[in-house]
């Protein structure tokens, strides 16, 4: 499987899972378990709505120095599709004029959510990364169990993600439900194969980020091995500690240096954001 993975959010993000076991990428899933029920197929929504928009600074870092190299924003709107209410999810990532002499960045990807099943029913990835171009359109037949993709027609279980409904679908998982180390498996549709995802649970604790001081949910995401992600349990994730479970801050090594990624804007939150202690330069 070939991955193009940038410097922006949108690709640190939208790349992170990996699949059971300890191979650094995961295999396809075997045939007999297509069809299988995912442990939190039927999840609901109570995490986000409507008219929610969060950016984050993306910052680079060689020699222990973090440099801001790019921002992506992510924002969701209420649409219909296919006579369906869907939540419009969009990423777009790109990195600052003056770092683009090194690896210019300009990414869109889309999801259209159901709302009732936090299941998506299309995809679209548009990426321009470093002079390498590539889009890709998926569109998921939920009575069929397929995926329509550029490339053709495959088989895929019930609620399988794609990767930007996979992140708001994490969103909604209760980790009060698990104990530290445990693993929270789901299916990954991407590249036209289907992959078992799972994050693992690093418990809670207190974080400081450029925006402020936070309570947070800490996990560990496996990533898919790439040009620039080793691949493996490198990747760390906080999220608010409230009913939003908005992305604080992801740190993760690549192959030259380090990636780290800040939520820096936020407007429209379906609740308020209580797990904030104390804003950044305020005593």
């Amino acid at each position: 499987m070939k991955l193009r993975n940038s410097l922006s959010a949108l690709s640190i993000w939208l790349v992170f899972f990996t699949g059971e076991g300890k191979e650094i990428m995961s295999p396809p899933v075997p045939k007999s378990t297509i069809g299988t029920t995912d442990e939190f197929c039927g999840i609901t929504n109570k995490a986000f709505q409507a008219g929610e928009q969060v950016t984050f600074h993306v910052y680079y870092s060689v020699v222990g120095t973090y440099i801001h190299a790019g921002t992506a924003t992510f924002t969701a709107t209420l649409e219909n599709f296919g006579n369906r209410p869907v939540y419009h999810v969009v990423g777009d990532g790109k990195t600052k004029a003056s770092y683009d002499w090194i690896y210019r960045v300009r990414d869109k990807y889309e999801s259209y959510i159901d709302t009732a099943t936090l299941q998506p029913l299309k995809f679209i990835r548009n990426v321009d990364e470093g002079g390498y171009k590539n889009y890709e359109s998926i569109t998921f037949n939920r009575t069929a169990n397929t995926a329509v993709t550029n490339s053709g027609v495959f088989k895929v279980p019930d609620c399988i993600q794609d990767v930007l409904s996979a992140m708001y679908y994490a969103r909604n998982i209760d980790f009060a439900k698990y104990k530290f180390d445990d693993k929270i498996p789901f299916k990954m549709f991407l590249d036209n194969e289907v992959f078992n995802m799972y994050i693992r649970y690093m418990g809670k604790e207190t974080i400081k980020t450029q925006y402020g001081k936070f309570k947070a949910i800490k996990f560990k995401p496996l990533l898919l091995k790439g040009t620039i992600f080793e691949g493996g349990e490198k990747m760390t994730v906080w999220v608010s500690d409230d009913p939003n479970h908005v992305v604080l801050r992801v740190e993760s090594p690549i192959v030259v240096g380090k990636v780290k990624i800040d939520m820096m804007a936020y407007r429209n939150l379906r609740y308020p954001l209580t797990s904030m202690v104390k804003l950044r330069g305020n005593q």
